[in-house]
């Protein structure tokens, strides 16, 4: 029994995302099951616009934010993020 907790616990996914900051609207379309495109309000200045996506996100998966992970990207536009303890019944389309 411990070994599928465990595997549960280790469960993650990964997801990339083109990131388009200082647009006017916030919006977030998929592209494919593992790309997205977000569009969003803040300026990429000391980590807003890094903030607003993971926020995004995290509504999006109906997940807290602390479940999410920016892992590769974080001064570039396409962004490597991280969701923590995924499994196949939470949205993913």
């Amino acid at each position: 029994m411990a070994g599928k907790a465990e595997q549960r616990k280790n469960e993650r996914q990964l997801i990339t995302v083109r990131v388009q900051p200082k647009s006017r609207q916030q919006q977030l379309i998929q592209l494919s099951s593992t790309e997205f495109k977000a569009r969003l309000k803040a300026a990429p200045d000391r980590g807003q616009a890094n903030a607003e996506l993971l926020a995004l996100l995290a509504d999006y998966f109906g997940l807290p934010p602390c479940r999410l992970a920016i892992i590769q990207g974080k001064t570039s536009r396409t962004k490597l993020i991280e969701i923590k303890n995924a499994t196949s019944s939470e949205k993913t389309s």
